[in-house]
């Protein structure tokens, strides 16, 4: 992490007062929460809708703090303290974030896209960590604070940071990019998720592309060639160099001989089909997302020895393609975290290609943020789903009433329900299963739908977890 003293940040950002009676005073890490401070930190009270750190540098110094950020127009900072008077408290931080970059030697590969984030980010940290000292961002800190923090987190020594960017709306990837600076920018895909803040999937392409404005000169855009809005995009691009992937020849690196399997997937890559890989993660979306890792790991000499050992022991981030125990017998895919049609249809088409012999049940929650035609997105969602390879479909929410209508235009009846309430959704779940079914659960993080998976999640020899 950062360590720096006083007087050295005041030169990294830009200072409203006189701190030479503290120039020399160390700084070590910078934290936003009062509660976590760790002895050295740098406090950064960031204002937000419904509190105000400022109130919080008190308590700041008092769990440790060796110094706090201070907004000029809030009044009566605190007298006697190492306190860094700027103008705006949260640009400073990202002031302070680019400049540490910066100062740093490690190499930075940048993340973005609307689904698959976080997974590629936790492929490529394993694929390169075999060879490399790497860092990679800590759950969720991918915005407009969480990465600043997590470069602020970066040790001197990290030879590769790697780093996921998200976004809430245009302009947002490309302050990001800015700051980190990548060597690598990866897009993973161009999705459905944020229609309702950019309007079209043209619009997104656009917000998405926007990481590569921050890539170093002669760096690496790794991208999806058999996207058209990425491909057009990226023909205009100077003064740096492209790799795509995907599932046809027509790719720099594509797969070969595609086994999947309930707990993961075998397969090859173009330009090494007789070494074949293992990937512990469900899923054909999820070999798109390892062939973009494996192209970022190469771009760092990572032999393909560690390549393979590193995708073969990948831990992934919660709540993503993760296998849980349910009630007598049965398996629960948990795929919580997020959702999009996109991301769904992928899931949904992995459970169908799913052994035969098994029940399949499909539990599915609204998908956020689609804009104005998220009725239609959903009702669409359900009118896919095959009756034949699908026993029954549950679905919970506002919207996820239309996936449910869109499926019973196929379904005989008995076998699509929705529900608004979480407790009966799962007392109507655990009241069907009988041992035999694959039951996956996906929806968008807003919809909480972890409750519903630990219900179903059984340790040992324990009965089902309900109220």
């Amino acid at each position: 992490m950062i360590e720096r003293t006083i007087g050295q940040i005041s030169g990294m950002i830009e200072a409203r007062n006189d701190l030479s009676a503290y120039a020399d005073v160390p700084i070590k890490g910078a934290s936003i929460d009062s509660r976590k401070i760790i002895p050295g930190n740098l406090f950064v009270p960031l204002k937000g809708d419904k509190t105000d750190g400022h109130q919080f540098v008190e308590k700041a110094f008092e769990q440790g703090a060796a110094a706090s950020l201070w907004q000029e127009d809030v009044p009566h900072p605190p007298e006697g303290k190492p306190m860094i008077i700027v103008k705006d408290v949260l640009k400073a931080l990202q002031e302070l974030a680019r400049a540490y970059r910066n100062e740093l030697t490690a190499k930075v590969v940048g993340i973005t896209g609307s689904n698959g984030k976080t997974t590629t980010k936790d492929l490529a940290a394993s694929m390169m960590g075999e060879t490399c000292r790497v860092q990679k961002t800590a759950g969720n800190l991918n915005n407009h604070i969480g990465l600043p923090l997590t470069i602020l987190s970066l040790k001197e020594d990290t030879e590769i940071a790697i780093l996921e960017m998200g976004m809430s709306g245009k302009g947002e990837i490309s302050l990001l990019t800015h700051i980190a600076k990548p060597d690598v920018a990866i897009i993973t895909n161009i999705g459905e998720a944020h229609l309702l803040d950019l309007g079209s999937r043209e619009a997104i392409a656009d917000a998405k592309f926007e990481i590569t404005e921050g890539l170093k000169e002669g760096g690496l855009f790794i991208y999806p060639g058999n996207e058209p809005l990425l491909v057009q995009r990226a023909s205009r691009l100077k003064q740096v160099r492209l790799k795509t992937f995907g599932e046809t020849p027509d790719n720099d690196l594509y797969p070969l001989h595609i086994h999947l399997e309930e707990k993961g997937s075998t397969f090859a890559v173009s330009g090494y089909p007789d070494e074949p890989l293992f990937l512990p993660v469900a899923g054909k979306h999820n070999i798109m997302n390892a062939l973009a890792a494996i192209h970022a790991a190469k771009e760092f000499s990572v032999p393909f020895s560690d390549i393979k050992e590193g995708l073969k022991s990948v831990k992934l981030s919660t709540m993503r393609m993760e296998w849980r125990k349910g009630p007598k017998g049965s398996t629960v895919l948990n795929d919580a975290y997020n959702s999009s049609p996109t991301a769904l249809r992928a899931v949904i088409k992995f459970i169908e290609s799913m052994d035969e012999r098994r029940e399949k049940i499909l539990v599915l929650g609204d998908m956020l943020e689609l804009g104005e035609d998220e009725k239609k997105f959903h009702r669409e969602i359900g009118e896919e789903i095959n009756p034949e390879k699908i026993e029954y479909v549950y679905t919970y929410g506002r919207l996820g009433k239309s996936i449910a209508k869109g499926a019973e235009e196929n379904f005989p009846e008995g076998r699509v329900f929705s529900f608004q309430d979480q407790e009966e959704l799962i007392a109507a779940l655990l009241e069907k299963i009988t041992g035999k079914e694959i039951i996956a659960v996906k929806a968008s993080r807003g919809m909480k739908m972890e409750k519903v998976v630990e219900a179903l999640t059984v340790e040992g020899d324990e009965q089902p977890k309900t109220k």
